[in-house]
C-alpha cells in the first residue's frame, strides 16, 4: 500500500467524435513561465504562488479541430484552458465567488467540435443537501466570458466517480444540442445549447446515492452512455446508446462480470470505427481492485477484451495485483494507435499502456520511464525520486503526434513527446487547499504555506515550484499547525497527519526540519494546530474538542498536558511578551489568557458569539494584548488589553479571517487585510487606518470560491497579500 493517500480537501474521454490532445510543448530545467498578471478594477494585480499542481486533474479534453487548444478540469480547483502562446494554462472559473463556492469542482467539460469557439463546464462539487445544485457555464470565447445556467439537480465534481466521464457532450447529428448525464437525477438534454434543460427518458433508473451516467460519447453519429449503478450481471446492462437522440437501448454483447462493472472512460477511433472502454468494479479513484479494457466494433456489434493485464496476479511485494483501469485516448491519423492507464495500482504502481495495433499487444509506458520534475520538486515525496503516478483517469493523445502523451495524476499532468522522457505540464494550474499562511519578516521566503495533502512548502520565489519540495522529516499529508516564533522567526514549527512524526521544528526559518522527539499520544489521530510563544521557548498543541492541550518547555522532548485551556480553543500567542498565550473558547464564547507562559488559563471577556470552530483569534504584531477576533456573520471584535474588555469594530458586516503587513506610508500601525465585508460583498479588504476605513482589493473576476481560511500581509511590502484558497492555492496581489 502507498503511504500516501490525496484526501481532497476540506470546504471542499469519450467526448467528441475524435477528441484527442492538442500540441502541448514538453518543460524540463527549473524555468517557469509566469502565467500572465491580471489587474483587478482595485488597481490591484493577482497572480497565483507557483507551486506546481498539487491537485487531482480529473479531464483534460483537447479540441479535434484546433491545434493548441486544450480545457482541463480539476475536482476542487476549476477549469483552464492551455494558451499555447504563454505555455501555461488559464483559469477559467476564478470569478465564481463566495456564494458559489460548490461550483468550483467540475463534473465534466465539453467542446462543439464545429465551433472552435464554444465550450460547456457543468458544475458542482458535492451532491449532498447541505450543497448547492449545479450549473452549466457556456462560453462563445474559448471561456473569456461565460453564461450561466442553473440547474435543479446536484453534481459531485468531488465525490466518487469524479474520474468518469465526460459526462457532457455535445450531439454529434446537432451542435445545438448537449447531453448531460448526472449521478442521481438521470440524464439531461439541452436543445439551446445549454440556456435551458429537461430531463429525458433513460431506461436505467438512477439511486439516491449512485453513480448514474458515469460517461458521455460520440461514436460517428450514435451517442453512447456509460451507467455507473449496474452489478455487472447481463440483466443489468451499463451501456447504452442512442441513433435518433430519442430513444436509448442497451448495446447488445456488452461485457459483465465485475471487471466490467463501472465503465469509466470511453475514446472512439473513427478510423477503425472501434469504441474503446475502460471498465473497473468501483468508480475510483480510490476503491478499484478489478477491472478491464473493451472494445467494440461499431459496424458489427463485435466485441473484444483487450485488457493489457488483468488485475489479481501476485505483485513483486507479494501482495495481490489489484486495481481498475482509468483513462483512454486514440490516435486521431494513425488507425488502431491508443492508450490506456491503470488506476489505484499502488503495489505495482500505475501505468500507462500503449498499442499500436488495436489492443492486441501492449507496452507499459513506466517500464522506461524517465521522469523529469526539477521544475516541481515536491513531486518527489520527500524520497529520492517521483512515482510514475497514481489516480490516472485523466489521458490524452495528440492527433498531431503520436509520442505526445499526456496524463494527470493526483498531483499534476505528465506530458512526453518521445514515450519515455516526462515532463509536469502544469504551469499556471494550482489546485492546493491552503489552510495556513506564513510571512516572515526576515529570511529568503516571503512566505511559508500549510496545505491539504502536501503538507508545507518554503517559497523561496512565488514564480517558481518550492526548491527544496514540500517539507520533510517528516512529510505530512496535510497540514494542521504552523507558527514561528515573532521575537526569533528563525524558530518555525509545524503539525500535521503523516505515518511517523506528528510536529516537526526548525531552527532556519523553515528550510529545514527535524520531529519532536516525542509527542502526546493524542497528536496520532488528532493533531491539532500548534502556536510558540515571543522568543520560541514554550509550545501549546491543541488537539481538538476531544482531547486536551498539551504544552513542553525543551523543543517537544516531553509534553504536559494543560487542563485549564479549553479544549479545542482557538489560540495564539503574544508577539511581545514571551509568558502571554491568549485563547477563545469557540464553544463559551470566552476569552482566555495565560501570564504564566501556557501553564494556566484564566477566563477574560466573556458572552461572545460561540459554536463555530472556525472563528479565528488573531494578535496585531509588534504589539502586546491587541487582539482581534474575526466571528463571521456576527462581525469583527478587538481587544487593547489581552482579553480583558472586547469591543465590537463598527466598520465591519462580517469578518472571516484577518492578517497583518507591511505599514502604509506614514501610518504608525500596521495594514490590515480581511476577508469579509463592510456591508454586503464579501471580498479581501484592506485597511491603513487601524479598521477604521476599508477598500476592497479584490473583484468580481478575481474571487476564487471560498477563501475564509486564512489571509497574511507581507511584513516587508507595502501592499502586498496572500489570500488561501479552498482549491486554487495561494493567490497573491499588490497594488499595481
Amino acid at each position: 500500500m502507498s503511504t500516501f493517500h490525496l484526501s481532497r480537501r476540506s470546504v471542499l474521454a469519450g467526448s467528441a467524435a475524435a477528441a484527442a490532445v492538442v500540441s502541448l510543448p514538453t518543460v524540463s530545467g527549473r524555468a517557469q513561465a509566469e502565467a500572465p498578471a491580471a489587474v483587478a478594477k482595485s488597481g490591484y494585480r493577482w497572480r497565483s504562488v507557483a507551486m506546481g499542481g498539487t491537485g487531482f486533474i480529473t479531464g483534460v479534453l483537447f479540441h479535434p479541430a484546433v491545434r493548441g487548444l486544450a480545457y482541463a478540469r480539476t475536482d476542487i480547483g476549476g477549469a483552464y484552458r492551455w494558451d499555447d502562446l504563454a505555455e501555461s494554462w488559464i483559469p477559467l472559473t476564478d470569478h465564481l465567488g463566495w456564494d458559489d463556492w460548490n461550483l468550483l469542482g467540475v463534473e465534466a467539460m465539453a467542446v462543439d467540435p464545429a465551433h472552435p469557439d464554444r465550450v460547456y463546464l457543468a458544475l458542482g462539487t458535492y451532491t449532498q443537501a447541505w450543497a448547492g445544485n449545479g450549473s452549466v457555464l457556456r462560453s462563445e470565447d474559448r471561456g473569456a466570458t461565460w453564461k450561466r445556467t442553473d440547474l435543479t439537480v446536484k453534481l459531485g465534481g468531488n465525490e466518487d466517480g469524479r474520474g468518469c466521464g465526460e459526462r457532457l457532450l455535445v450531439d454529434p447529428r446537432n451542435g445545438d444540442t448537449l447531453w448531460l448525464g448526472t449521478r442521481h437525477d438521470g440524464l439531461l438534454k439541452s436543445t439551446d445549447r445549454g440556456a435551458t434543460w429537461k430531463a429525458v427518458s433513460f431506461p436505467a433508473t438512477p439511486s439516491a446515492t449512485g453513480q448514474g451516467v458515469t460517461l458521455l460519447a460520440a461514436a460517428g453519429r450514435s451517442v453512447y452512455a456509460g451507467w455507473g449503478d449496474s452489478d455487472g450481471t447481463a440483466g443489468k446492462p451499463n451501456l447504452y446508446r442512442t441513433s435518433d437522440g430519442k430513444t436509448w437501448e442497451p448495446v447488445p454483447g456488452q461485457p459483465t462480470g465485475t471487471a466490467a462493472k463501472v465503465p469509466v472512460r470511453a475514446a472512439y477511433d473513427r478510423l477503425t470505427r472501434e469504441l474503446y472502454v475502460t471498465y473497473a468494479n468501483a468508480p475510483g479513484p480510490n476503491g478499484q481492485s478489478d477491472g478491464s479494457v473493451h472494445k467494440l466494433r461499431t459496424a458489427d456489434g463485435k466485441w473484444t477484451d483487450v485488457t493489457p493485464v488483468k488485475p489479481g496476479g501476485t505483485a513483486t511485494d507479494g501482495s495481490t495485483d489489484a486495481f481498475g483501469y482509468g483513462g483512454v485516448a486514440v490516435d486521431a491519423r494513425r488507425p488502431g494507435t491508443l492508450v490506456v492507464s491503470t488506476n489505484n495500482r499502488w503495489a505495482e504502481i500505475d501505468t500507462v499502456f500503449r498499442s499500436t495495433d488495436g489492443g492486441r499487444t501492449w507496452k507499459s509506458l513506466k517500464d522506461n520511464a524517465v521522469l523529469d520534475v526539477s521544475e516541481t520538486p515536491y513531486l518527489t515525496w520527500g524520497g529520492d525520486k517521483p512515482k510514475f503516478g497514481w489516480w490516472i483517469q485523466a489521458v490524452g493523445l495528440d492527433p498531431f503526434d503520436s509520442e505526445h502523451v499526456v496524463y494527470g495524476t493526483g498531483a499534476t499532468l505528465y506530458s512526453t513527446r518521445d514515450l519515455k522522457h516526462w515532463a509536469p505540464q502544469i504551469r499556471g494550474l494550482e489546485e492546493a487547499s491552503a489552510l495556513q499562511l506564513l510571512s516572515p519578516p526576515t529570511g529568503e521566503a516571503h512566505l511559508i504555506s500549510g496545505n491539504g495533502d502536501i503538507g508545507v512548502m518554503y517559497h523561496d520565489r512565488l514564480t517558481a515550484s518550492p526548491s527544496r519540495g514540500m517539507a520533510t522529516n517528516p512529510v505530512f499529508g496535510s497540514n494542521t499547525g504552523l507558527a514561528l516564533a515573532a521575537a526569533k522567526p528563525s524558530y518555525v514549527v509545524r503539525t500535521g497527519g503523516s505515518s511517523s512524526a506528528n510536529g516537526a521544528w526548525s531552527n532556519d526559518g523553515g528550510k529545514t526540519w527535524a520531529p519532536f522527539e516525542t509527542q502526546p499520544a493524542a497528536a496520532k489521530d488528532a493533531s491539532g494546530p500548534i502556536v510558540t510563544n515571543a522568543d520560541g521557548s514554550v509550545l501549546l498543541w491543541s488537539f481538538g474538542t476531544t482531547s486536551p492541550a498539551h504544552r513542553s518547555t525543551d523543543n517537544g522532548a516531553t509534553w504536559s498536558e494543560v487542563s485549564s485551556l479549553p479544549k479545542g480553543a482557538v489560540l495564539v500567542a503574544d508577539p511581545v511578551d514571551p509568558t502571554c498565550f491568549y485563547a477563545f473558547d469557540t464553544a463559551t464564547g470566552t476569552l482566555h489568557a495565560s501570564t504564566d507562559s501556557g501553564l494556566t488559563f484564566t477566563a477574560r471577556a466573556t458572552g461572545l458569539s460561540s459554536g463555530d470552530t472556525e472563528f479565528r483569534l488573531t494578535a496585531a504584531p509588534g504589539r502586546s494584548g491587541d487582539l482581534w477576533l474575526s466571528l463571521k456573520a456576527n462581525g469583527l471584535y478587538r481587544s487593547t488589553d489581552g482579553g480583558e474588555t472586547v469591543t465590537k469594530v463598527g466598520s465591519c458586516a462580517a469578518s472571516y479571517t484577518l492578517g497583518f503587513g507591511k505599514a502604509a506610508e506614514g501610518a504608525s500601525y500596521p495594514a490590515i487585510y480581511m476577508v469579509g465585508s463592510t456591508e454586503t460583498v464579501i471580498g479581501v479588504y484592506r485597511s491603513d487606518d487601524e479598521a477604521k476605513t476599508w477598500v476592497r482589493i479584490n473583484d468580481d473576476q478575481h474571487q476564487w470560491g471560498w477563501i475564509g481560511r486564512a489571509v497574511s500581509g507581507d511584513p516587508r511590502v507595502y501592499g502586498r497579500v496572500y489570500v488561501a484558497t479552498n482549491g486554487r492555492g495561494v493567490q497573491y496581489g499588490e497594488p499595481t
